[in-house]
């Protein structure tokens, strides 16, 4: 129950030469200290010692009490005091946790940064085993004694958190097992996650007589120069196959970890747990990718087809897919440029999201540069409610970058308007955790289109925004596509580097279609894909966001007044409602399977605009 921590990173790139970085000017670099002065500070031992104290007294004063409680008269209150003491501890935890999270990734290559971490994981997972018994126990207690109890109004504000809580009751598995995969989680798949972690920032790619971080070298990908690209493309494989073994260990070791624990619970599908978690249906899952997937021939494949001729080329090769157009702009945006721009988009919205968005900037909540160690793409993380969220972005002054800076201000904005809800229910579903960043992207961009003076400069931010959602949509889909095989085809027994490699390209084939070349060594490169690693089957839910945010949009640009204070109002609900309860008020429904295909429809729109300008 304790939040997850960073990195959560989407699949932003961001890196450049020595002569980019003045022109970028200062970059902010986070201000912790709203946390804890540092890793000595005497306030991380009071509070490790607090949370201890809190921990085993709540345990001494509520274990085996919970399902009677909940049937004495008066339970409810009873048992709203003590999920409010709960919470308290909860926030305590989050607020040491988030901090040793960030600490790392500001730099995981830092010993003491390493251990910290560590360290607060271990003792941290320690405290929280005097807290697991009360889920186990709110679960072992009937329907009907619970609805009893929930009539009392203080529990009552409780009741969306127990919903969800309970929606694990039938895979609950005994008191001593649960504690021990608690436990075990330290030396199991939190483990292989920081090896995985450390082994990627320590990673190196030469190119041209350069030393680049993977950052930098995936960067390159995206260069004007068909060259660099080239040079870059294999650089990356040459890395990533001398390195392939160990990250084909850690793919396996993770996916027999989960299959464990999925039989263990009884766990019918190898993505129950993440759909419980998103507190969505599966078929609306299913009825996403299979939307998605009958749409790549109209989209990613009619669009590389266009891009190949555009570059002059029968077919792109692996690395020209993110390439620039010829006559794109180049230019270098500074901080203070993006920062102007991305708020002046989300004042032009509503001046409240503007003024959200604006404290990161003002108050230190954001950290920019690249660096060797740092964590690679972007996320905002949303700490504890009584703190405030931070951002990591590794920003290099592209529009990409900008796009990538509105995406995590959206989650910001989002994180904060959330925290009222409290520890346990701020939290939002990944699913619906994305509609903020992605509408922040939407807003922005609308803003630089509307700017577009050229026919041509119009045609590159149409491109770019085009590529954006393929990666969004169809690049995450197929991650999906490729996870659930590779998860299936590990419960026949291990797999070798070759056999995760034909996967990829076979996968990656269907989604992007004839018109690219997946030639040599692009067969290696599933391995440095963190949400893999760290949330099997996430990736879903940026293809979620994207086509609810698109169908959201849609609902905007027709809105009379009041829709974005009822967008505000979506917001502000984090983890109190589920996805049908939160689009009812715009008229969406992600459940009807024509949601799916209305969402497409902005991005299929979008390529015949582009086809139109041949």
């Amino acid at each position: 129950m304790l939040r997850p921590i960073p990195p959560f990173a989407p699949d932003s790139s961001a890196s450049g030469a020595k002569a980019e970085e003045k022109a970028l000017g200062k970059l902010p670099v986070w201000n912790l200290a709203d946390l804890y002065a540092a890793p000595e500070a005497p306030e991380v031992k009071a509070d490790l010692t607090w949370a201890a104290e809190a921990a085993a007294d709540f345990n001494k004063r509520y274990k085996g009490r919970i399902g009677k409680l909940a049937a004495a008269p008066g339970g409810g209150a009873e048992i709203a005091g003590a999920l409010r003491s709960f919470e308290e501890i909860e926030d305590r935890l989050g607020r040491l946790m988030s901090y040793a999270g960030l600490l790392y990734a500001q730099d995981n290559v830092n010993p003491a940064n390493a251990k910290f971490y560590g360290d607060m994981q271990g003792r941290i997972t320690t405290i929280s085993t005097d807290l697991l018994f009360l889920a186990l126990e709110l679960n072992r207690i009937e329907d009907d004694v619970l609805a009893k109890a929930l009539e009392d109004p203080a529990l009552a504000h409780y009741a969306p958190w127990l919903r969800d809580l309970r929606a694990m009751r039938p895979y609950q598995l005994s008191d001593e097992l649960e504690t021990l995969l608690h436990e075990k989680s330290l030396t199991g798949h939190a483990a292989w996650n920081r090896l995985f972690d450390e082994t990627m920032a320590r990673l190196s790619f030469e190119v041209d007589g350069e030393t680049l971080t993977v950052e930098g070298a995936l960067h390159l990908l995206s260069d004007k120069d068909a060259g660099k690209r080239e040079t870059a493309a294999h650089a990356l494989a040459k890395t990533f196959k001398a390195n392939t073994p160990l990250f084909t260990l850690i793919t396996n070791t993770l996916a027999k970890d989960k299959e464990i624990e999925d039989r263990l619970r009884g766990f019918e599908d190898i993505a129950q747990s993440r759909h419980i978690a998103n507190r969505v249906e599966p078929e609306v899952v299913e009825a996403l990718v299979d939307a998605v997937r009958r749409a790549y021939p109209d989209l990613s494949h009619r669009y590389y087809a266009m891009k190949a001729k555009w570059l002059g080329l029968d077919r792109l090769e692996y690395w020209d897919r993110n390439a620039p157009l010829p006559h794109s702009d180049d230019a270098v945006i500074s901080w203070n440029e993006a920062r102007d721009t991305v708020l002046d988009a989300y004042r032009g919205f509503t001046p409240a999201m503007a003024e959200i968005a604006g404290r990161f900037f003002d108050k230190g909540w954001i950290d920019a540069p690249m660096r060797a160690g740092k964590a690679t793409g972007a996320f905002a993380h949303p700490t504890v409610p009584s703190a405030h969220p931070y951002v990591l972005v590794n920003y290099q002054g592209k529009t990409r970058d900008v796009m990538t800076l509105a995406h995590e201000l959206g989650h910001g904005v989002h994180q904060v308007l959330a925290a009222k809800q409290g520890p346990l229910m701020a939290d939002t579903p990944l699913t619906l955790a994305e509609t903020a960043s992605v509408f922040g992207e939407m807003l922005t961009f609308r803003r630089l289109l509307a700017g577009a003076e050229t026919k041509e400069r119009r045609k590159a931010m149409l491109a770019s925004k085009v590529e954006d959602m393929l990666n969004t949509v169809v690049r995450q889909t197929a991650f999906y596509t490729f996870e659930r095989r590779v998860h299936t085809a590990r419960r026949e027994g291990e797999l070798t580097a070759e056999d995760i490699g034909r996967i990829w390209l076979d996968v990656q084939g269907e989604s992007l279609g004839p018109a690219i070349h997946l030639g040599e060594g692009y067969e290696t490169y599933w391995c440095y894909i963190s949400h893999f690693i760290h949330a099997p089957f996430y990736v879903y839910a940026y293809a979620f966001g994207d086509c609810l945010v698109n169908s959201l949009y849609a609902v905007y640009e027709h809105a009379q007044e009041g829709f974005a204070e009822r967008y505000f109002e979506m917001l502000s609900a984090g983890g109190t409602l589920r996805h049908k309860e939160l689009l009812a008020p715009f008229g969406l429904d992600a459940s009807d399977p024509a949601f799916w295909d209305k969402g497409l429809s902005m991005i299929r729109g979008f390529i015949d605009e582009l086809e139109a300008m041949e």
